[in-house]
């Protein structure tokens, strides 16, 4: 099958163009500028962008993806996709060995129907001090051995692990992840700068929602926000709901960062997509109010209620990205976290037609997965 979609502005990472594209088989084979060489499908001069890609999320439809629960996690894949994220991990938070294994080997059933890109194990490696919506009485000191037991229930699905850098063993467990091909994230950690340096020196390359769950920028005491700020190697995540973080502070980290190093994510929970109520988030009670998720006992922040299309939207208006540096830090960045970036989270010939077709506004008017729609262009 053969699709020309014609009368489009195509945001490319060297811009924006009016031009068009063909699809076949599920790719893109063909981008051209002005009009196209025949019949097609007329945008009428909407924006076409890459699907996003969202490495960071806990679920949303009412399906919570720490639960293992296959049916609900397949709403909250169908949800996301609404909202033009096309490729996802699915994160898990902080529970007994036994709960994590197997929420993972549920979930890698999803990755090998293609639902899913990988699984994300969000603790119980992280900081007491720092556990945010985590339950403090199962986090653990990270080892090597135990990371191999996850791994293995994952079936080579788990594709990144959050660690404290500064636990008893989180150094060789970095190591560990690393030489599997899992990619090590900072978080949830009370570490200094050293101890954070330290962590990226053993092959840490992710920055786990920056600002979040970690001490605050010092200018004596600067700690895990500087260190992996500065560092090159490391890819910083943010969300971008408004909630999570200021806009000024997330203009600061683009402005180091840039979006070669910048990716959003959502951190979404179950009750994105749905209305204020009562949730859970692993074993964790959580009340929605406003929109805005926080656990019922404490108050803090437990996830968000975001969706990817409302991540870029903000990242244009509220914090004043280009398209082109938007849909890098919501596709092409995240997807090169993932080693996909051959594949995914650009508009280029070769790469598979995952699309978002959005109105001057940027709202979603259609989503395509592989070269089939998912939701038509209005």
């Amino acid at each position: 099958m053969s699709l020309t979609l014609a009368d489009a502005r195509l945001v490319t990472p060297a811009g924006v163009h009016e031009g068009w594209l063909t699809i076949e088989d599920g790719r893109i084979t063909h981008v051209g500028h002005g009009s196209a060489p025949g019949p097609g499908l007329s945008l009428g001069g909407r924006h076409v962008v890459p699907g996003f890609v969202d490495i960071h999320n806990h679920g949303g439809a009412g399906g919570s993806f720490p639960t293992g629960d296959l049916g609900k996690a397949r709403d909250a894949v169908e949800l996301h996709r609404r909202h033009g994220t096309t490729t996802m991990v699915a994160s898990l938070v902080t529970d007994s060995i036994d709960g994590l294994k197997s929420a993972a080997s549920s979930l890698a059933e999803l990755c090998e129907e293609g639902l899913l890109a990988g699984i994300h194990f969000e603790g119980p490696y992280i900081a007491k001090a720092r556990c945010g919506a985590h339950d403090p009485t199962l986090l653990r000191e990270p080892t090597p051995g135990e990371l191999a037991e996850l791994l293995e229930a994952g079936r080579g699905h788990v594709r990144m692990v959050t660690i404290a850098a500064e636990l008893s063993g989180a150094l060789d467990t970095i190591r560990a992840a690393v030489a599997e091909g899992v990619i090590a994230a900072i978080g949830h950690s009370d570490a200094d700068y050293d101890q954070t340096i330290a962590g990226i020196e053993a092959g840490a390359s992710v920055a786990t929602h920056l600002y979040n769950a970690m001490p605050p920028l010092g200018h004596r005491a600067p700690g895990p926000i500087a260190a992996l700020l500065d560092d090159e190697r490391v890819t910083i995540e943010l969300i971008n709901d408004g909630v999570h973080v200021h806009p000024a502070m997330l203009r600061l980290a683009y402005e180091v960062t840039g979006p070669g190093r910048t990716a959003l994510i959502t951190d979404a929970m179950s009750a994105t997509g749905l209305g204020d109520g009562d949730y859970v988030l692993g074993p964790m009670r959580v009340r929605v109010e406003g929109g805005v998720a926080r656990l019922v006992e404490g108050g803090s922040i437990a996830g968000s209620t975001l969706t990817m299309d409302v991540a870029f939207r903000r990242s244009v208006r509220e914090v004043g990205m280009s398209l082109a540096d938007a849909v890098q830090v919501a596709s092409l960045t995240p997807a090169r976290v993932l080693g996909l970036a051959d594949r995914i989270g650009s508009i280029a010939a070769g790469k598979a037609a995952d699309l978002v077709v959005l109105s001057d506004s940027l709202e979603v008017d259609g989503v395509m997965k592989d070269g089939h729609w998912i939701t038509e262009p209005r």
